[in-house]
Parts: structure tokens; C-alpha cells; sequence
């Protein structure tokens, strides 16, 4: 996959939910569907309570993820917030990736950008808006 689709709404809740935390990170966990497409933004709590990083609640987290399968959809990925920063992977990023088939969404003062990471790089996707369906 060489780049991932979003509805306009799901940007705009990725930015909103951002903006809602900062000074801190936000972050969030993505549903997608069995062809790989986010049909759902979980905007959830950062735990570590941190500028720089994040953890997701644990309870939110299984909440997610049991609304995700009663739709038929997966967790796929993640999003989070630089709340002083641009939408690049950092360090700390890169290190505490999870899952290499996630898609990883950076919310930045520079706009909103998606990446994969494998290992210790990080790909970036192209990230197109569609309207809804």
C-alpha cells in the first residue's frame, strides 16, 4: 500500500481531537474494513499524559476494538498528535511502533500525514481525502 484514503470527516476529528488535547499529545486508534480501508476514527485518552509520546487507555482501547468487531472491521492503526511539531515521525515514534501493517497517522502544525514503519524506517503514504459514499 503506497498511500491511504480518508473522508474529510475522519481528517477533521483526527485535527479536532488534537487540538481538544494539546499541550499533550492526542492520539487514537483507526478501524478498518477486511480491504484495508479506515472506515472509523477513535479519538481516545494519552495515558502517559506526555508532549512527546503517548499510550492509549487500555479501557478505551478494548472498547474500540469490540465496536470495531461488531462492524466487521479491524484496528488497523493509530493516530497521534506533535502538538509543537510537524507531521514526521520522531525517534520515539519510530522505536514504539507496533504492528508494521499499521497505518500510522501523524497529526502536525504542518498539516496531517500517514506513514508505515518497518523496523527502524518509515515509509510515507499518500494521503487522499475522499467525500463520503
Amino acid at each position: 500500500m503506497t498511500s491511504a484514503e480518508f473522508h474529510a470527516e475522519m481528517i477533521d476529528a483526527m485535527r479536532a481531537h488534537a487540538r481538544y488535547a494539546h499541550p499533550v499529545e492526542a492520539c487514537g486508534l483507526l478501524a478498518v474494513d477486511r480491504a484495508g480501508k479506515v472506515r472509523f476514527v477513535y479519538a481516545l485518552t494519552n495515558t502517559a499524559d506526555s508532549e512527546v509520546r503517548f499510550v492509549i487507555d487500555p479501557v478505551e482501547h478494548f472498547g474500540a476494538l469490540r465496536h470495531a468487531e461488531r462492524q466487521g472491521w479491524d484496528i488497523g492503526g493509530v493516530f497521534h498528535s506533535h502538538p509543537a511539531g510537524l507531521a514526521v515521525p520522531s525517534p520515539i515514534d519510530i522505536a514504539e511502533a507496533g504492528d508494521p501493517t499499521w497505518l500510522q497517522v501523524i497529526v502536525g502544525e504542518d498539516g496531517v500525514a500517514a506513514f508505515r514503519f518497518r523496523g527502524r524506517r518509515s515509509e510515507r503514504l499518500r494521503l487522499s481525502v475522499a467525500s463520503p459514499t
